[in-house]
């Protein structure tokens, strides 16, 4: 890049982090694209606009929402994040959605499932593809998760399509995570992962009103009994279970209540900031992680080879660990 042009680049990096800082929503979503895209030049423009806007945040509470597709994730966002705006919060929902597995696409449906949300001046939804992300959280959720924050966004919820390790990627990257479930514990308690009840901050029964009542405080028994069991991971904190239904918007006052009070007892205590800096260094070896297998996939000589290897590991003509062993070579390790 000639000085010229890495002057206009600066420029152009400045005046459109000014820009978001300044709240404009059209630069926010520009900047989005940006840190999204995977081009190496818009890469280093990406890593400029964030360490621009980086001193602008973290004022933020972050919350993680997760649980199995159907139990309401989106209509108790859109009820909540609505609640929210009302009583004068700013929330940025970041939604990761499937991706196609013919095009990588995002299906992007949760602008619909969140009517409200979506024509409210003060909220703002940013739907990913997850593009096979481990977890599916977008790649680059935790900058989003920033650069909503430098526009001034107070709260931001992120919402995952609840399937696979996303638990665990979520909880790295949020400051309250929130596990929502269905009525009827009885034998869905059997197949919940125990990592799941010890990664939540708080679970909430979903659509527990009307005929439901009965069932769903009798799933909360059985939740609360099975979380007694478990060694809390704040010495301040322990996990409640809550009853909501967030289509009849009963419940998620309390409900947001107890992540406030989280968010000051944990912060009284020094967690909160110990787990802020734990996920800052998480945040950095998983870029790590991401550009070494970015440099593997993009290797000339690597990719010439690759299939050989391939084939020959297929075959049991050659040992994984030998081929292992020769690519490691090839890209001088």
């Amino acid at each position: 890049m000639t000085k010229t042009a890495l002057r206009a680049s600066e420029k152009s990096v400045d005046d459109l982090a000014a820009r978001v800082l300044s709240g404009d929503r059209a630069s926010l979503a520009r900047a989005i694209t940006l840190i999204e895209s995977r081009r190496a030049d818009h890469r280093a423009q990406a890593g400029a606009l964030l360490q621009h806007l980086l001193p602008h945040t973290g004022a933020a509470i972050r919350v993680g929402v997760t649980g199995v597709p159907g139990v309401g994730k989106s209509t108790t966002i859109d009820t909540l994040g609505s609640n929210l705006t009302a009583a004068g919060h700013k929330v940025a929902v970041l939604a990761v959605d499937p991706s196609s597995s013919r095009t990588g696409g995002s299906i992007l449906g949760d602008k619909t499932r969140m009517a409200r949300l979506a024509v409210d001046r003060n909220a703002f939804i940013r739907p990913s593809p997850s593009s096979g992300t481990l977890g599916g959280v977008a790649a680059r959720t935790r900058e989003t998760m920033l650069v909503c924050e430098a526009a001034g966004f107070d709260v931001v919820l992120v919402e995952t399509v609840g399937i696979g390790q996303s638990e665990t990627v979520v909880a790295d990257m949020t400051d309250f995570f929130l596990v929502l479930m269905l009525p009827g514990a009885g034998d869905e308690l059997q197949g919940i992962k125990k990592g799941v009840l010890e990664l939540a901050d708080m679970i909430a029964i979903n659509k527990s009103d009307g005929a439901n009542r009965a069932r769903a405080e009798q799933a909360a028994a059985e939740y609360l009994a099975a979380l007694h069991i478990l060694q809390p991971s704040s010495s301040v904190w322990k996990p409640p279970v809550v009853l909501i239904s967030g289509l009849a918007n009963e419940g998620l006052a309390d409900m947001w209540a107890r992540v406030s009070d989280h968010r000051q007892k944990t912060a009284a205590s020094g967690e909160f900031a110990s787990r802020r800096r734990a996920q800052q260094v998480k945040w950095m070896w998983s870029m790590l992680e991401e550009r070494l297998l970015s440099r593997l996939r993009t290797e000339p000589a690597v990719r010439q080879r690759l299939p050989v290897l391939e084939r020959a590991v297929a075959d049991g003509a050659l040992a994984p660990t030998l081929a292992v062993d020769e690519i490691a070579a090839l890209l001088g390790m």
